[in-house]
């Protein structure tokens, strides 16, 4: 949600995946090589895209056209241009776009037939949407602890432990986690689940619903909590997230709790770090957001026997692997994450497994301000925990009722 090549097998190897479309242009036959596929990606992940497409060109003879888009708004140009004809066929983003661009009708139901089964739970999670699955997915991410080993060899299991041995090491914070005056959910999510207060109920299926599910107990539980956390001058609305950064950089926090896109930083300055789960300050486990990647088909693609040839090579273990060593995140499929000689993307793939996915329904997009801005006056102590948590579920229903 926030940021090698490997030779690959024979096509003929590929399990097949079945695509639908809702395009009514004559197929190809699967043998018709003179389909271009044009891909949409946007800035961070154009280059990566670029290279995988040129090798899944030399592998099936279909070319592909690759255009780099703006992150900002690519999202809207897609649903605004597949309506008209003039969309790409394929378009690569994160998973919690689905539900608007279901709700929009414009991306394609995708089979993930028989690969379905090597791709973690939490991806087929992310690519299914009312009982259907779009796209393949082919990137995991999530923060995590981190530890500066420079400092300490502990393995906290609680958010005390953590503390404690944060305290302990001498470092100036013994733990660090960015904030910000708005707020920062993200990174304090695995926490607040620890209290048992997810953001969203979810259905029998295991999908998310748009009711609320931190509007209990543990919900006033976890803002006590940041409260109390606020008032030990632990966490703060004034870290944002270059400071925390920078001061991890600094050798002055024992712990953080960030992503891989600060893991790579932290790496590249020397530093010796190891990648955690994050500890647990509830009675329950604490399940950060995951974030999964994934490329989706446009419902109005003008070669749907195109996409489902890119669709197959994509979901194989090879295919994965690339794309693995081209973003420097862990593949959708945890077999090859494990059997990667990068020791990082081995622990991030291990707590996303145990992470909660981020909601993709429409109802998220009104729940962050509300959320952040009551994270940040708690523990500015504009109001009682209890008083501004209850108040953020008020706005939240409200706003999602009115949509």
């Amino acid at each position: 949600m926030r940021r090698g090549i490997a030779a690959l097998g024979a096509f003929a190897a590929v399990t097949a995946l079945a695509a639908c479309s809702g395009n009514t242009t004559p197929a190809a036959t699967d043998n018709d090589t003179t389909a271009t596929l044009t891909i949409w990606a946007d800035d961070t992940r154009f280059t990566q895209v670029q290279t995988f497409a040129s090798d899944f060109t030399a592998e099936t003879g279909v070319a592909v056209n690759v255009v780099q888009k703006s992150e900002a708004d690519m999202d809207t140009e897609f649903t605004t241009q597949v309506p008209t004809g003039n969309g790409p066929d394929l378009i690569v983003m994160a998973h919690d776009k689905l539900g608007a661009l279901v709700a929009n009708g414009v991306v394609a139901p995708v089979d993930l037939g028989e690969a379905k089964s090597q791709f973690s739970d939490v991806a087929v999670k992310a690519v299914t949407y009312n009982g259907q699955t779009y796209g393949v997915p082919y990137a995991v991410e999530s923060v995590a602890l981190v530890r500066n080993d420079a400092l300490t060899s502990d393995t906290p299991t609680t958010y005390d432990d953590l503390i404690s041995s944060g305290k302990a090491s001498g470092a100036e914070y013994p733990f660090i986690i960015q904030m910000g005056d708005k707020g920062d959910p993200y990174h304090f999510y695995a926490f607040q689940t620890s209290f048992g207060a997810p953001v969203f109920k979810t259905n029998s299926e295991g999908e998310y619903t748009a009711e609320l599910a931190m509007n209990g107990s543990g919900g006033t539980e976890f803002a006590n909590w940041l409260k109390a956390q606020g008032d030990a001058g632990i966490v703060s609305p004034s870290i944002t997230g270059d400071i925390a950064k920078q001061k991890f950089l600094d050798g002055a926090a024992a712990y953080t709790v960030t992503g891989p896109w600060n893991v790579a930083a932290f790496r590249a300055a020397g530093m010796k770090v190891s990648v955690l789960p994050v500890p647990a300050a509830g009675s329950q486990a604490a399940q950060p957001f995951v974030g999964v990647q994934m490329f989706y088909q446009s419902a109005k693609s003008a070669n749907p026997v195109a996409a489902k040839q890119f669709f197959n090579y994509l979901a194989t273990p090879k295919a994965q692997e690339e794309m693995q060593k081209l973003g420097g995140r862990a593949s959708a499929m945890p077999e090859v994450a494990a059997a990667s000689d990068d020791q990082d993307i081995k622990d991030f793939s291990k707590v996303a497994e145990g992470g909660a996915l981020a909601p993709a329904i429409p109802a998220m997009g009104t729940v962050w301000n509300f959320w952040g801005q009551t994270e940040a006056d708690i523990v500015t102590g504009k109001d009682t925990p209890d008083a501004l948590w209850s108040m953020m579920v008020t706005n939240i229903e409200g706003s999602i009722a009115s949509k």
